[in-house]
């Protein structure tokens, strides 16, 4: 009965984050726009500068589009993070999420359900994603829609738990949008998103060296392996670590008695 009750709280959870984001027209069409910019309008200028690109599987050059598009779908993740974190902020001043916390449950399964949640709405986005880019000719191959699934759940988890751990540090709902842009664009730009590594390399050794130890980039590398069928097992190593730092850290963080929660009570 006890595992019936955790399976019931942990699928209300997530279909009220479903049909949030569905009834929320607005943030399903920028969540697509964002990307679609940049894989139609912004790759054409990067690939006249940067001609072929190279694809670390197979080591063999491909358009700049089909290499981007990984990393695209890896921004489609972050942004998605950010978003549930400022949903976090929203429904703790509204109240929901202080009504959700006191319920009688661990407060850490709480927080699991919301990010879970968060993950499959950003997989949601993904894969509508990848539809669009199919009629644009931006196609993996047959086994790749089928093996970036994991590695979707995986990046996902991650990224929103960093969205978790910032929501347990933003204070007020005003301050989320300087401290989200502060967090995004250093991990985006600074990530193998749009670039090779090492291309990167080439132009600045620092650069290279955060770009490296990125965990977006990671993430965004254990996808774009998986988008060729293939496993990279460095990446997925990392990503996994670094999951479990910031959900460790956003679960100390929610803690009344210890975490950021109980300082800003004081």
């Amino acid at each position: 009965m006890i595992i019936l009750y955790f399976w019931r709280v942990m699928l209300g959870i997530t279909n009220r984050e479903l049909l949030r984001f569905l009834k929320q027209k607005e943030r399903f069409i920028s969540a697509l726009v964002r990307p679609l910019i940049w894989l139609f309008v912004f790759a054409a200028g990067f690939r006249a500068t940067l001609g072929l690109a190279i694809i670390p599987p197979y080591e063999t050059y491909i358009l700049y589009e089909v290499y981007i598009a990984p990393g695209l779908i890896g921004m489609i993740q972050l942004f998605n993070g950010m978003q549930s974190s400022l949903s976090m902020v929203y429904d703790r001043e509204m109240g929901s999420m202080r009504i959700l916390m006191v319920c009688p449950l661990p407060r850490w399964f709480l927080l699991i359900c919301k990010l879970i949640a968060g993950t499959a709405v950003s997989i949601l986005q993904v894969y509508v994603f990848l539809i669009i880019a199919w009629f644009y000719d931006i196609q993996a191959p047959e086994i790749g829609y089928l093996s970036i699934f994991p590695a979707l759940i995986l990046s996902g988890l991650m990224l929103g738990a960093l969205g978790l751990l910032m929501s347990s540090l933003i204070k007020q709902l005003e301050n989320f949008a300087g401290v989200m842009n502060f967090v995004i664009f250093p991990m985006f730009f600074m990530s193998t998103a749009l670039y090779p590594l090492w291309k990167i390399k080439e132009s600045s050794l620092l650069l290279y060296n955060l770009a490296h130890y990125n965990p977006f980039s990671q993430a965004v590398e254990l996808i774009r392996f998986a988008w060729y069928g293939q496993f990279n097992q460095s990446a997925f190593i990392y990503t996994l670590v670094a999951f479990i730092i910031f959900m460790s850290a956003a679960i100390f963080g929610y803690n009344p008695s210890k975490g950021m929660m109980m300082k800003k009570g004081r």
